[in-house]
């Protein structure tokens, strides 16, 4: 019979092993990484599987290297570079155990130079459930029919920018940035390093054989603000961390706080909901109604916003108009100017009135300091 294996202190081994070859911002990361890895092994026992991002402004971050150290932990690592959505869905429902995928240079295949990639876009979004699947029709001529490939899998990617909102929703998003003069890591040999990581990689299977009746079914304790998608992600790094015991399931619940919060930051939301924001945090702060021609001029004159230059082009009455339709008023009717008197004149414009119920439903919490009105932007009847 196998000895029980104490989860906390091989959890302790895993992060240590990342520690040695991985430069991560915040403790966060480090604690995020080897409960991801653990969760790996026990994909069965949850409805949800989180993706996670290494993500950086530049390379050279250190992005492959932790998809290097993931690989050697994880059970049956697939590394795909530009793979097509359909050699992945094969492989997933192929039926002799499921792969963690490995996505290296994701960029490339999301990116602003790569087009949209639905079908890719698709299978991980589809994936990060247990029920999800990938229909695809099968066979030649009038003798096809339709099957359904299973799509769950754990996967991991790494990539310089940003990622689609869908994916990124779905993932824990570690920002990785290049190693200070001061930061020091091991350098990584495969033919070394490899068989150790392979090492820790077996006792998490044997921790996860016997840790499975501990996390089938569990309902963690989220942290306060922790819902919905944040907390699809979450909860089964922390039921692992609970599972282990020890000073993880603490340690858990601080790095979800602190990586939720700081992907909120970070996300922006769609172009719509950064358009209700900014319309509320920077442009109609302190009055009630402001003219189009107003609303445009301060838009497009915000610093580290898209607005002024949209595909080349300023943001223009018509497409302000078109992006502000699509979200509706307290009374369900379309967003849309209205007349404004102004010194003898009237003028089409916006009213707060009718962007309040969007603001609320939409937009992150305001700032805790409002910004003060912008000058010139004083009621106006």
């Amino acid at each position: 019979m196998t000895s029980p294996i104490d989860g906390a202190a091989l959890l302790d081994e895993v992060e240590a092993f990342h520690r040695r070859f991985n430069v991560f911002p915040t403790e966060a990361g480090y604690v995020a990484v080897a409960l991801w890895d653990a969760h790996a092994h026990l994909l069965d026992c949850f409805d949800s599987t989180p993706r996670i991002a290494f993500l950086s402004p530049e390379p050279g971050s250190g992005k492959t290297r932790a998809l290097e150290i993931v690989e050697t932990l994880v059970p049956q690592p697939m590394t795909a570079v530009n793979a097509s959505a359909a050699a992945l869905f094969r492989s997933v429902s192929a039926g002799n155990g499921k792969p963690t995928i490995l996505f290296d240079e994701i960029d490339t295949v999301f990116g602003p130079k790569a087009g949209d990639n639905e079908e890719l876009r698709g299978f991980l979004n589809a994936g990060h459930r247990r029920t999800g699947v990938t229909y695809r029709c099968i066979g030649d001529g009038g003798q096809q029919t339709v099957q359904a490939f299973p799509s769950y899998c754990a996967v991991a990617v790494a990539g310089l920018g940003s990622l689609p909102d869908t994916i990124l929703s779905r993932s824990v998003i570690i920002r990785m940035r290049r190693r200070a003069r001061n930061e020091k890591v091991e350098p990584f040999r495969a033919r070394i390093h490899e068989a150790e990581g392979h090492k820790l990689r077996d006792r998490l299977a044997t921790w996860a054989e016997q840790a499975r009746g501990f996390v089938m079914g569990a309902w963690p304790d989220m942290p306060d603000g922790v819902t919905d998608r944040s907390a699809d992600v979450w909860e089964p790094l922390i039921a692992i961390a609970d599972a282990v015991g020890g000073h993880w399931p603490e340690r858990a619940r601080a790095a979800c706080v602190t990586l939720v919060t700081a992907s909120k930051a970070n996300d922006k939301g769609s172009l719509g909901v950064r358009l209700l924001t900014d319309l509320r945090d920077h442009v109609m702060v302190g009055i009630d109604r402001l003219p189009t021609v107003a609303v445009l001029d301060r838009l497009n004159a915000l610093d580290d916003a898209p607005w002024a230059d949209l595909h080349g082009k300023p943001l223009d009455n018509r497409r302000l108009s078109r992006m502000l339709a699509e979200y509706m008023t307290a009374d369900n009717e379309p967003i849309a100017s209205r007349n404004i008197k102004a010194a003898g004149s009237v003028l089409k414009g916006y009213y707060a009135a009718d962007l309040w119920d969007a603001w609320a439903r939409y937009c992150p919490p305001p700032p805790e300091s409002p910004l003060p009105p912008l000058p010139g932007t004083a009621n106006t009847v």
